[in-house]
């Protein structure tokens, strides 16, 4: 499992990931729960839905020249 999100991206995801699970206690609502999945894919540096797209917002390492 290669990571494929990037700095700005997890902390995108934590920040919404808090805010839906806030929202959720705040209006005693079962959809606070959906904030998790944010808070995961941040944890991990892993989105799933970014593999089919191609997606990655990690930094790459430039190659050494030899």
């Amino acid at each position: 499992m290669k990571a494929n999100v990037g700095g700005v991206d997890r902390i995108f995801r934590l920040v919404v990931g808090l805010a839906l699970i806030g929202a959720g206690i705040y209006y005693k609502a079962w959809w606070g729960a959906i904030g998790v999945v944010p808070l995961f894919t941040a944890a991990v540096n892993w989105c799933p839905l970014y593999l089919p797209l191609g997606i990655s917002t990690c930094a790459t390492k430039p190659a050494k020249a030899k």
